[in-house]
């Protein structure tokens, strides 16, 4: 069973920066690297928002609200997918989710990220 879990989250300043982290458990290497990989995020009462993409091939995309200051990685030996986040905003208050396009009904519990003014 995969498992996506997130963290890394908290409460930062206007113009702090956080590190989230998402660890996909019960996944193969050769699957972790196969599929682009992708982080969103959510406010209440809103459609969960594409922030990040990491393609196989190492490409990246990205929001235009968050260009230039979010960069999106990963590290195979551990599985993980990470989010640096540079300059935050208040407008980037929001529940962080990882996600992996080959399991696309699985999602994690994700991590809250809140920036104060």
């Amino acid at each position: 069973q995969v498992q996506l879990v997130e963290s890394g989250g908290g409460l930062v300043q206007a113009g702090g920066s956080l590190r989230l982290s998402c660890k996909i458990r019960g996944i193969i290497l050769s699957v972790f690297t196969g599929n682009a990989m992708d982080w969103y995020r959510q406010v209440p009462g809103k459609q969960r928002e594409l922030v990040a993409t990491l393609e196989t091939g190492g490409g990246t995309n990205y929001a235009d609200s968050v260009k230039g200051r979010f960069a999106i990685s990963k590290e195979n030996t551990r599985r993980s997918l990470y989010l640096d986040m540079n300059d935050l905003k208040p407008e980037d208050s929001a529940r962080y989710y990882c996600y992996h396009r080959n399991y696309r009904d699985v999602w994690g519990q994700g991590t809250q990220v809140t920036v104060s003014s």
